[in-house]
Formats: structure tokens, sequence, C-alpha cells
């Protein structure tokens, strides 16, 4: 486990899945951690169990003035921003023909508007600490599959934008990489329609079963870790080797 002590970290989507594991395990790596959600339900099942070095904030990731909110807080409550893991997203998974013009732009509201917003609402902050981004794409960013149409466009587009913000914010010290989770146990996961997808695709991995959140949440840690100090632009891919 790397170490974050006297390290902050903002991670939106913390109230389920992979956003909780990885804020419980940079809470437990001795960082200061500010949980943000649209529903502040999922954080308060577990944030009185992270003491004071934990604040929460609602937040609806594709609106910039709650971004800024959300910053502020964090700077205002801890002092400072070292890390943002940009890991809130919507679960559309509907077929071209399936989808309307609303349903796409929910997902990418949430999805790529959510996370371009994260990089420019704390790229001043993560300045002055020359600290770094995580986002959290999918694995539908390599490969797509029937019936995920936004989703796959959003997950490709999160890709996109970890590299060029790579390039934009090195001038500052600012590392910007992706993890790209596959099938992993988490509620937006266990929510998907198709039927016999889970069994499907446990056996479609190389080590034949769903990944666990906080096996995603290690990869995140590494990223955000001085250990990967010489990594930026890059993608992680954690899939059980499903893309392999």
């Amino acid at each position: 486990m790397q170490e974050f002590g006297g390290k902050v970290a903002l991670v939106t989507g913390a109230g389920s899945g992979i956003g909780e594991a990885t804020a419980r395990l940079l809470f437990a790596a001795n960082a200061q951690v500010m949980l943000s959600d649209l529903n502040l339900a999922g954080v308060a099942r577990y944030i009185d169990t992270l003491g004071s070095e934990a604040g929460s904030v609602a937040h609806d990731v594709s609106d910039e003035t709650q971004w800024r909110r959300a910053v502020d807080l964090t700077v205002e409550r801890f002092g400072r921003l070292d890390i943002l893991v940009n890991c809130a997203g919507n679960g559309l998974f509907q077929s071209l023909l399936d989808a309307d013009a609303a349903a796409f732009d929910a997902a990418v509201n949430v999805n790529q508007r959510g996370v371009f917003l994260g990089l420019k609402a704390t790229t001043e902050a993560l300045k002055a600490t020359r600290g770094c981004i995580v986002n959290v794409a999918s694995v539908a960013g390599l490969k797509a599959s029937p019936g995920t149409f936004a989703y796959t466009a959003t997950k490709f587009a999160v890709r996109g934008m970890t590299r060029s913000a790579a390039l934009d914010l090195a001038p500052f010290g600012i590392r910007v990489n992706a993890v790209l989770p596959g099938p992993i146990d988490t509620p937006m996961f266990r929510a998907t329609p198709i039927p016999g997808f889970r069994e499907a695709i446990a056996q479609a991995t190389a080590l034949k079963r769903i990944g666990l959140p906080e096996e995603v949440a290690k990869a995140i840690l590494f990223l955000a870790s001085d250990d990967a100090s010489y990594i930026t632009g890059a993608e992680l891919v954690v899939d059980g080797g499903l893309s392999a």
C-alpha cells in the first residue's frame, strides 16, 4: 500500500463501487479525502468511520458551478488538493437503435462533460501541489460491445481527454492517467439489464471471474502515488484479461 500522509484527495462517485473503494483505501493510506457524490446517502453509510480526515459534498459532476464549490470546499477544509479521482459515472446501456438524444446527453453529461469539468476545475489547486488526476474510463473505451452505444462513446472520449490533458498539464508538474476497469462487481454493473451478461462476461475474461472494486482502487492508488512519478498520459487496464 502506498503512503499518502499529508495528501488530500477529491473522489467523485464516492457513494458506491469503485469510488467508495478508492476513498476507503486512500483514507487507510493516511490521505485526507473529500467524498463527492450526487446523492450522499451512499457516502453517509461509511463516512463516520473515517472521522475528521474525511468530508463530503453533494456534487453533480455535470455542473460547472458545483465543481467550483467542490474544489473550494476541499481546499477550505484541508488546505490543499493533491489528487483528483474522476470516478462518477452513468452506466447507460442501450444500443444506437434504442437510445434517444436525451439518453445520450445524460451519459455524455456525467461520463464525458463531468471529466472535462473536473480537469478544468482542479487545475489551479493542483498546480500548487504538482498533483495528479486519475480518470476512470473503461475497457468499453477499447472495444465496443452490442447495446452500449453511449457508454462506449463516452469512455473512448475519456481516454482521449486523459492523453490530451496529460500533455497540456505536464508543464505544471500535473500528471494525468486513466484506469480502464473491465467487469467489476459494482451496483452499476449489477444493474446491467442484458440477460446472462454477468455470466457471459465472467467467462470471457482470462481469470474467469468478475473483479472487485478494491482491485481497481489499488490501481488508482498506484497511479496517484509517488511510485508513478514518471507516468502520465497512460492507461492501466484492470479487466482480468478481458481485452488481452
